[in-house]
């Protein structure tokens, strides 16, 4: 790959290549972007931020109905500078039919990898978005698959169904894979200043991949293949799964021999090299971090390989929301009150702390096994997610947390540590706290009534 070819055509290129690549310099391509949620959305926005003309494409009626009227659903994104690009510059347009593919230059495809009840990947929105985008092709289009998926999928599933067109990659048309790199809250690394990775099928698409994402973003890093993008991002994940799910059975050890792991990690911190902390928890949630150990464990078996280390990291963080019943139904055998009579509060439901991100939370699994336990009495209160479904039961978010609701509940969890909690009051109030996160740490007074995941109490 010769980098020195970045940010004007290739001499050596077609005329399909020096077209797009005049396109993207000049700013006069259109953007496509299939599939409008957490990934999807905040790249449009920042293209269409730019004074590039962008179509969105989603097959949520909601999604299009929301972004045409210029409202946003996105928490991390400006309500106003959405609404400035759909109704005042016009930038950016919405809809739920793939022929806008053919309006096109380049099409970004960012939809969602789940995974199946048997922990299989389940790429099939990824094929139902590359056959849309195939009937529609037009020679000279880029595609960039940044849905996080297993290694090979955009060579042996992506390009199989492009080339249905007869187009020939690399020449007509060109593929590359860069992963998202969306941390949901984050406020200092966003869409435009978090450095992306770009893979392309051959020189040429790199290159023309590169070129695109410059626009609106600061830096891009280019390596040698699709494979190569598709790996590094399963191993970003994968190597914060492994390191929460250390701490996480080193906090169930300590809870054993009496240390406080929240101690250990502080102390180790102070190491200046070598060491990098990781704090335990409730389990782990949202779309990465939980679901990439399997989409690698599968492709790995495929090549009769299995990997064991990986695959305990993941068995250990889904078994904490295990732990943390365990430590409820504890709290309550201590109350003169049954399983069934007891009335639980938790506090957060998001999966991470100041989100209103519901997806693979723990709180929420949390919830579940406490209904399979016969616990009737669950509520919760989170300013960020209104209501949620509990084994076909729903459960409304209590709108102001005051200290006669504590009150009245037996056991209140910490299951997601919310900036907006006066964790004070919270303590002051209730009879058991449960801290999952440690959110007790600065609680001044007694503390007779917290009991901490891993303190060693």
């Amino acid at each position: 790959m010769a980098l020195r070819r970045v940010g004007r055509p290739r001499a050596t290129g077609t005329r399909y290549e020096q077209q797009l690549m005049k396109t993207i310099l000049d700013g006069s391509m259109t953007i496509g972007v299939v599939g409008l949620g957490y990934v999807g959305l905040p790249l449009a926005l920042e293209f269409s931020k730019s004074g590039i003309r962008t179509i969105g494409i989603d097959v949520s009626k909601e999604k299009i109905k929301s972004l045409q009227a210029g409202k946003n659903y996105i928490q991390d994104l400006d309500d106003k500078e959405v609404h400035h690009v759909v109704k005042k510059s016009k930038m950016l347009t919405a809809t739920a039919d793939f022929t806008a593919c053919a309006l096109c230059d380049v099409i970004y495809v960012c939809v969602p990898t789940p995974f199946t009840p048997n922990k299989d990947p389940d790429i099939s929105h990824i094929v139902h978005a590359t056959e849309g985008i195939a009937k529609h092709m037009k020679k000279g289009q880029l595609v960039i698959l940044k849905s996080t998926t297993f290694p090979g999928t955009t060579e042996k599933y992506v390009k199989p169904i492009l080339d249905t067109t007869g187009f020939k990659c690399g020449k007509e048309y060109f593929l590359a894979f860069s992963p998202e790199r969306i941390d949901p809250g984050n406020q200092t690394w966003t869409t435009k200043n978090t450095p992306v990775v770009v893979g392309g099928m051959t020189p040429a698409c790199t290159d023309v991949a590169i070129a695109v994402n410059r626009r609106v973003i600061n830096e891009v890093v280019p390596v040698s293949s699709p494979a190569v993008a598709e790996t590094e991002k399963l191993l970003e994940n994968i190597f914060r799964s492994v390191n929460i799910a250390l701490v996480n059975e080193l906090a169930q050890l300590c809870d054993r021999i009496g240390v406080n792991i929240w101690e250990v990690v502080d102390a180790a911190k102070t190491k200046p090299f070598g060491f990098m902390p990781f704090y335990p928890g409730p389990g782990i949630g949202g779309h990465c971090i939980l679901i990439d150990p399997y989409y690698l464990s599968w492709a790995a078996r495929e090549v009769d390989f299995v990997t064991n280390f990986i695959t305990l990291a993941a068995e250990v963080n889904e078994s904490m929301p295990f732990y943390v019943r365990a430590m409820i139904e504890r709290e309550i055998a201590k109350q003169p009150v049954t399983l069934k009579k007891a009335r639980v509060l938790l506090l957060g439901m998001a999966f991470k702390r100041d989100v209103d991100d519901l997806r693979h939370s723990p709180a929420l699994k949390v919830a579940e096994l406490l209904v399979e336990d016969g616990i009737e009495n669950i509520s919760y209160f989170d300013p960020y997610i209104p209501t949620v479904d509990v084994h076909g039961r729903t459960l409304t978010s209590k709108k102001n947390l005051t200290a006669a609701y504590l009150k009245k509940h037996d056991v209140v969890v910490i299951t997601t540590d919310h900036s907006s909690f006066d964790i004070d009051m919270i303590v002051k109030n209730a009879k058991v706290v449960i801290d999952t996160r440690n959110a007790t740490k600065d609680v001044a007074g007694p503390r007779r009534n917290i009991v901490l995941l891993g303190d060693g109490k």
